[in-house]
């Protein structure tokens, strides 16, 4: 009889070995995956491939204490050879729920390889852009002292923004309610918390609702077709019939939002196919890049994804339900 048990002990804790272990081998092909997401993106387009691969900077890596504040700390990545006398066009990051800027530092590792600095913080409640505006204050004051590594090294006639989720509430707020919203130059969201959810989350903690009216700077507005950011709703309700969900960005609100900025403002909304909610700052990161590298970098074949007859998002099977302003 206790050989028996023995056995069965033997053979749990051999279980146990290789269900813990099979894990870990997951947990590491997940972590590498998201480190090298750009490798597995599977762009089709020519300039969409381009821009999603690394570019030709190497990058590094600062930190700073937030002095207190709620989002901690300020995170930067940026090009390791800052060439004196030269500037550097800058992007803010505004965070998704509980989704800090650790959490997204591939992405400003990859944005940063194509010579930007980017910066962001440990927000987990980005959406009223107090934070964004913070973030940006602080890069500036490190762009004005004389001890910094940043210092005159900062663009400050091309800086722009980008949010994910409540982040992209917290980016639209950081141009159109912060005082220093004047300065950004371009935006670029990704599935945006549809008014819907805003409204529901504003019976609790408000802050959450974003006026498109308010933006004047060329805005590209990305999300996903599968169902968490889809949802099957065709049309606002603030009632739900029996089988019905609104996504957190369905398609209804992206087209909600382009009517809503000014047909005097450069405006896109696309959704990717087969992409959800949570995939879409890594796997539309080809397009958010060129969408940089045109309006703060002047990279006129980077524009040509978005703008002419031919604009290459257009003939993309990446992309569809694709809006395009002029």
């Amino acid at each position: 009889m206790k050989k028996v048990v023995k056995i069965i002990l033997l053979i749990i804790l051999a279980v146990v070995i290789l269900t813990v272990g099979g894990c870990a081998v997951l947990l590491g092909v997940m972590n590498h995956r998201n480190e090298n997401y750009w490798k597995y993106s599977e762009p089709k387009g020519e300039i969409e491939t381009k821009y999603t691969e690394l570019g030709s900077y190497d990058v590094s890596y600062a930190e700073f204490n937030a002095d207190g504040k709620v989002w901690g700390k300020y995170e930067i990545w940026y090009p390791s050879e800052m060439q004196d006398g030269t500037t550097y066009p800058l992007v803010i990051m505004a965070n998704g729920t509980g989704v800090k800027a650790s959490g997204y530092k591939e992405v400003f590792k990859h944005l940063a390889s194509w010579g930007f600095v980017v910066i962001g913080n440990e927000d987990d409640n980005s959406r009223t852009g107090e934070s964004s505006a913070a973030t940006l204050d602080f890069i500036l004051s490190l762009n004005a002292d004389k001890n910094s590594n940043f210092y005159g090294k900062i663009d400050i006639e091309n800086i722009g923004i980008v949010g994910h989720s409540q982040g992209g509430v917290g980016a639209i707020n950081a141009v159109t309610e912060q005082s220093n919203g004047n300065m950004y130059k371009a935006i670029w969201v990704a599935s945006t918390t549809s008014r819907y959810h805003a409204n529901e989350m504003n019976k609790n903690d408000d802050g959450w609702s974003c006026n498109l009216l308010n933006i004047h700077i060329p805005i590209f507005m990305v999300a996903g077709t599968k169902d968490f950011d889809a949802g099957n709703m065709t049309e606002y309700s603030e009632t739900l019939p029996e089988g019905k969900v609104q996504g957190i960005c369905p398609l209804w609100w992206l087209n909600e939002c382009y009517d809503a900025v000014s047909d005097d403002v450069d405006k896109v909304i696309a959704r990717q196919t087969g992409k959800d909610h949570g995939d879409m700052l890594r796997s539309a990161d080809g397009y958010m890049t060129a969408w940089f590298m045109y309006y703060l970098k002047g990279d006129t074949e980077a524009g040509k994804a978005f703008f002419g007859e031919n604009a290459e998002i257009l003939s993309n099977e990446n992309w569809h339900d694709i809006k395009i302003n002029p």
